[in-house]
Parts: C-alpha cells; sequence; structure tokens
C-alpha cells in the first residue's frame, strides 16, 4: 500500500534540506545505467512528444507528452482525496465559481515556458482561482535545450512563479516531460539532464526557500535521468499518468504528493488529486 503524504510527512522533517547540487556524483554513476542503445531509443520512440506547431500563441502544457492511446476507464481514487485542475493559455478566462462548485480545491496554472514564453492568461487564472478559496501556485514548462536551468527558475520566479508562506500558495512546478518540440530528452545524456534538473530546483530554493514540485511520468523521468533517484529527498512529485491506477512511481519516490490522471473531465484542463485531506493540502501550501 502506498503511503500517503501525510504518512511521510510525519515520517521524516529534515531540519535542513539537502542542495540537489550535492549530489551530482551520483548522477554520473545513475547514467552508467542507460546505455546508448536506449539514448537512440528515445529520439525515436511513439512515446516522445508530436511536433507542436511553433507559431501557437499558448505553447505545450502539463500532460502533452502523454500518449493518445488513454484509458477511459475513470482513476480508482481512495476516499476524501481532494479534487483538483491544472490549466494554461489553452484554457483563457476560466470560470472560477464554477470550477469550485464542481469540487476543485486547489488549482495549477501555467506561468512560463522556456526562458521567453509566458502564459497571457496567467493573471486571470490564478488569481481567480485565489479568489475563490483555492489553493493554487504555479507551474513552468521546461525546454533544457534553449537555455540553463537556473536562467529558466529566475524567469518563472520573476514571472508569477514564487511562492508565499500563506498557506495558500502551492509551491512552484517544474513540468519536465517529452520534448513537444524536438528530441525527448532533449539532446541530453542523463547526468547533463539531471544536473539542469538540479540547477533549476536549487536556484528556485535559493529564490524562494522551497524547493520546486517535479510535473513528470515515470517512463520520461526514468529514461532521461537514468533513473535518478536522488530528487524525491526534496522534490515533491506530481504525477502524470492518465489510467485507473496511479502506477509505477519514477526512481526515487515512493509516493506522490498530486496525481494528474486526465486532461478532460469535470474541470477546465487536467484533472488531478492530492494524496490527502483539505487540512493537509493547506499543510503541504505551508
Amino acid at each position: 500500500m502506498r503511503r500517503s503524504f501525510n504518512d511521510n510527512h510525519r515520517r521524516s522533517r529534515p531540519g535542513r534540506p539537502r542542495r540537489t547540487a550535492g549530489l551530482l556524483a551520483a548522477l554520473v554513476a545513475a547514467a552508467t545505467v542507460v546505455t546508448g542503445a536506449a539514448h537512440a531509443e528515445t529520439t525515436t520512440s511513439a512515446r516522445s512528444a508530436p511536433l507542436l506547431d511553433p507559431q501557437d500563441p499558448n505553447g505545450a502544457w502539463a500532460g502533452y507528452s502523454l500518449p493518445a492511446d488513454r484509458s477511459a476507464q475513470p482513476p480508482e481514487l481512495p476516499a476524501g482525496v481532494v479534487s483538483g485542475m491544472d490549466v494554461s493559455g489553452h484554457q483563457g478566462n476560466v470560470d472560477w465559481p464554477r470550477a469550485w462548485a464542481d469540487g476543485a480545491r486547489f488549482a495549477y496554472v501555467k506561468a512560463t515556458e522556456g526562458s521567453g514564453f509566458r502564459n497571457t492568461s496567467f493573471a486571470q487564472q490564478y488569481d481567480g482561482s485565489h479568489a475563490v478559496g483555492m489553493v493554487r501556485g504555479a507551474y513552468h514548462f521546461a525546454l533544457p535545450d534553449r537555455s540553463s536551468g537556473a536562467q529558466q527558475a529566475h524567469f518563472f520566479v520573476d514571472s508569477g512563479g514564487g511562492w508565499h508562506r500563506d498557506g495558500r500558495t502551492l509551491p512552484g512546478a517544474l513540468d519536465i516531460e517529452y520534448n513537444p518540440y524536438g528530441d525527448g530528452c532533449y539532446g541530453l545524456d542523463p547526468a547533463a539532464m539531471s544536473r539542469w534538473i538540479a540547477d533549476f530546483s536549487n536556484t528556485y530554493h535559493a529564490r524562494t526557500g522551497r524547493f520546486p514540485a517535479i510535473y513528470t511520468t515515470t517512463d520520461w523521468w526514468n529514461r532521461c535521468t537514468g533513473a535518478n533517484p536522488d530528487f524525491a529527498a526534496n522534490n515533491p512529485l506530481w504525477i502524470a499518468r492518465y489510467a485507473p491506477q496511479i502506477g509505477e512511481l519514477p526512481a526515487g519516490w515512493d509516493y506522490q504528493s498530486i496525481w494528474q490522471h486526465g486532461d478532460a473531465g469535470p474541470l477546465p484542463g487536467g484533472q488531478d488529486s492530492f494524496n490527502g485531506n483539505t487540512k493537509q493540502l493547506r499543510r503541504f501550501a505551508s
């Protein structure tokens, strides 16, 4: 049985988080488990995302690269979990009172992509979700082949992706998944990808005092980071899997904080659930 966020939160409350950059020696070892053949498979795999129109004014979104053959069966959610949603510019102006009435209690809003793209609907979505009483946070769609992790973290924070200890703001999230514009792993080997993620994570922590959540799929993480387990010590997991069960988690994590279990449903955008109740959600935000 998977532990809940609350079980693990009680089990481990480190007084000082480890800096991910200090684990790079382990990253090189992790990289050795991925062969050249496996890396070649990444670039040709049908699981890699199709090309997105570079002129699309709304860019990519959390879950863009998930396969099209998704299960039609509803997810098997434990009783008492908190429902939420994630949105991007593709949803435009969201009817937040209606989303609240339909059961959403938290929301992640896309703020940025790469080092130059901003969601033009961010203010309406981020402020609107807060106004109706939701716990909300921002996410960044990573493009590791465009600029450094530090540069993208600064851009994210400067564009609304910060964090505040108010019990209503979720930690910023790094959306790292198959590249919608080219090579699935962005042309980086597992050690280089792990360094990029560490650079983003540590920069975000230095700016906000909080490590970012990581949104990813098990397939992408284990392939493109070489099944690196080290980020689980600091970074909450927002797992994407559209199936009745959550399935295997990425290397290192033994529970998820948030599960994105669909990209369509009763709520606008992605359909999410928090691994706990409302009180635990607010503690996670704090």
